[in-house]
């Protein structure tokens, strides 16, 4: 009797003392594909359990913006490129990287050959596709420095709202489009057009590369120790899904499409796709690369007129968590 009294006493005492685990939500830049693949990885194979929390990841889509769905409350974390970060930021919204998993830019101008595009400088006259919802930023300051309007005037160019998919290019509506190294510009393989018919422009090349895919928060939400405490584990976690999904791509790939609630990826495009996001995230323990992101802020600077930011930010980012996530 006494043993089992023991037994019990200590069982109760146990399941009093567990800690619940800590809820965050993930809200994602794009619809559920490779693209986020060490979020997935690092739920699948139970590195957030591992740090008791408990992730919910919610996929964006063309109607839904980060930068909104973080403002009202709807998601502890989101995804989202700095250049959008920062001019939210600049607009009164209190976002602050606290992580950088992506150390480089796959956002490419993907041009038609028999457009006559060799170089920037055939984009005068030309119509060029354009992703907006806060992706137009790094295309407005790359024209700048190029001293090209992009109000359709003479010597400019005239920018085609582009939709998220590459009809504008396959119907030839516009001489080249928005690209990333990882997906349109294979939908546009698929689509039966031969690398050796195109140009393509990377942001990286060209000198006007801007961070993407950063993690961001709301600055006050910092001020909280519990809060903190949870980022803290969270990006320890999201770091340890995507060095595994660059360890093993296929198996990251599957991973994303089992958590592909619609069913509109295929295996070959997401495993493909694994294989080029790999290529952004390799060298990257997390921590941002400062002087990366003073580039982007001097890119977004650089707008003549009409800069995406008028001003450097102070306080856009901070160090306080991946210095902790990475002790």
């Amino acid at each position: 009797m006494r043993k089992f009294l023991t037994g019990a006493l200590f069982a109760a005492f146990a399941a009093g003392g567990a800690q619940a685990a800590d809820d965050v939500t993930l809200q994602l830049k794009w619809v559920t594909q490779a693209q986020f693949a060490g979020y997935y990885v690092a739920q699948a194979k139970g590195f957030y359990e591992e740090e008791n929390l408990n992730v919910t990841i919610k996929p964006g889509g063309p109607d839904i913006a980060p930068t909104q769905v973080v403002a009202g409350g709807g998601a502890d974390v989101v995804i989202d490129w700095m250049p959008s970060a920062l001019a939210a930021r600049e607009k009164g919204l209190p976002l602050v990287n606290i992580a950088q998993p992506f150390a480089s830019s796959g956002l490419m101008l993907t041009c038609l050959k028999e457009s006559g595009v060799a170089s920037p400088a055939d984009f005068p006259g030309k119509t060029l596709g354009v992703w907006f919802f806060g992706n137009e930023y790094p295309f407005l300051s790359w024209m700048a420095t190029l001293g090209l309007p992009t109000d359709g005037s003479p010597g400019g160019v005239t920018v085609l709202k582009q939709g998220f998919n590459v009809d504008p290019l396959l119907q030839k509506q516009a001489a080249c489009i928005s690209t990333m190294t990882y997906n349109e510009y294979w939908q546009i393989i698929d689509a039966g057009i031969t690398p050796d018919q195109l140009v393509t422009f990377k942001y990286e090349d060209e000198g006007v590369a801007t961070l993407e895919d950063g993690l961001y928060v709301l600055e006050d939400r910092l001020s909280d120790p519990a809060f903190e405490d949870k980022m803290v584990r969270f990006v320890r976690a999201s770091m340890k899904g995507w060095k595994y999904a660059e360890a093993n791509p296929d198996e990251a790939a599957m991973i994303v499409l089992d958590n592909d609630e619609t069913g509109a990826q295929t295996e070959q495009h997401q495993k493909r796709m694994m294989g080029e996001v790999a290529k952004l995230t390799a060298g990257s323990n997390g921590a941002l690369d400062v002087a990366a992101a003073e580039r982007t802020v001097k890119t977004l600077l650089a707008g003549g007129s009409d800069p995406v930011i008028t001003k450097a930010p102070e306080g856009a980012w901070t160090s306080v968590i991946t210095d902790k996530a990475l002790q």
